[in-house]
C-alpha cells in the first residue's frame, strides 16, 4: 500500500508539542575542568591529614575547601598547618558548632569549581571513586552523580539496621521526588558547580541530604547513580549520625519535597 497525503492520518498540531525535546549533551572541557572539594569537619583531628593525602592522591585539578565547624579536639590547630604546608586552598572556621549542613553550605559558597563535591573527612568515603563519580558530568550526561553504597560496590560490614533505615529513607524520598535512587543519603552528590550554588539550601545538620536531593528533583536536573566503596566506623571509631537524626530525616523529606 502506498500511503499519499490524503491517506496519511493527521495529527493535531497541539499533540506535536507534548513530547519532551531529548536533552543535549552538555560536556565539560577536561583541560579546564576543576573540582571543587567541600570537607566539613567536627572533632577528626585523627582522620584529616590522611583524607586530605587521599584527596591529594587523585589526579584531578580541584580547589580544597575545609570548613571547621567548631572543633575543640585540637582538629583546627592540625588545620592551621595543614593550610600552611599547601594541602588547603581555603580553611573557614564556624565560630561555633552549626552542624554539618551549615558547613557545607558555607564551603559551597566558597567555591568556584565547575563541579563540587562533598567529601568527609572520616575516611568512610574514597577519593579514588571520584572519576567514575565525575565521568557522567563530564561527558554532559548529568548534572549530579551521586555514589551509591548499595550498587555492588566493597563495603564494610557493619549496622544492620542502619541499612533498613537507609533504605526507607531513600524509599520515601523517591515517592516524594519520583526518582528511583538506591541511596539518597550517600555523602557522594557531585553536581555542577554553577546549579549547586544556586539551589536554595537551608539545613543546618543531617537533612542536608535530603534538602539537596528534593531540591535537585524540582529544578528537573539530570541524575547518575554509580556503585561507590564504603568503609563505614562505628561509634566507638567516631560516628556521629544517630536513630534520631534518622528519624528527623523522615520529616526533612516531606518538608523539602514540599516546598520550594
Amino acid at each position: 500500500m502506498t500511503l499519499t497525503p490524503s491517506s496519511v492520518p493527521t495529527v493535531p498540531a497541539k499533540s506535536l508539542t507534548l513530547a519532551a525535546k531529548p536533552r543535549e549533551l552538555t560536556p565539560l572541557d577536561v583541560h579546564s575542568f576543576t573540582l571543587s572539594v567541600l570537607i566539613p569537619i567536627y572533632n577528626e583531628r585523627n582522620t584529616i591529614e590522611t583524607i586530605l593525602d587521599r584527596v591529594h592522591g587523585t589526579p584531578i585539578r580541584k580547589e580544597v575547601i575545609c570548613v571547621d565547624d567548631g572543633s575543640t579536639d585540637g582538629t583546627r590547630e592540625r588545620l592551621v598547618e595543614l593550610h600552611a604546608a599547601g594541602f588547603i586552598d581555603r580553611l573557614i572556621f564556624q565560630p561555633e558548632n552549626g552542624g554539618k549542613g551549615k558547613a557545607i553550605r558555607t564551603a559551597l559558597a566558597a567555591s568556584t569549581g565547575d563541579v563540587v563535591i562533598v567529601q568527609d573527612a572520616d575516611l568512610e568515603y574514597d577519593p579514588h571513586d571520584w572519576p567514575a563519580l565525575l565521568q557522567p558530568l563530564i561527558d554532559g550526561k548529568a548534572d549530579a552523580c551521586f555514589g551509591s553504597r548499595f550498587l555492588g560496590g566493597p563495603h564494610r560490614v557493619l549496622y544492620y539496621w542502619h541499612s533498613v533505615g537507609n533504605t526507607l529513607l531513600t524509599l520515601f524520598s523517591n515517592m516524594l521526588t519520583n526518582l528511583n535512587l538506591t541511596d539518597m543519603e550517600t555523602c557522594y552528590k557531585a553536581v555542577r558547580g554553577e546549579l549547586a550554588r544556586s539551589l536554595h539550601l537551608t539545613s543546618d545538620r543531617f537533612g542536608f541530604e535530603p534538602e539537596i536531593t528534593a531540591r535537585l528533583a524540582q529544578q528537573d536536573a539530570r541524575i547518575y547513580e554509580v556503585p561507590i566503596s564504603y568503609a563505614g566506623r562505628t561509634y566507638a571509631e567516631g560516628k556521629k549520625i544517630n536513630w534520631r537524626d534518622g528519624v528527623a530525616a523522615f520529616w526533612h523529606i516531606l518538608k523539602f519535597s514540599l516546598s520550594r
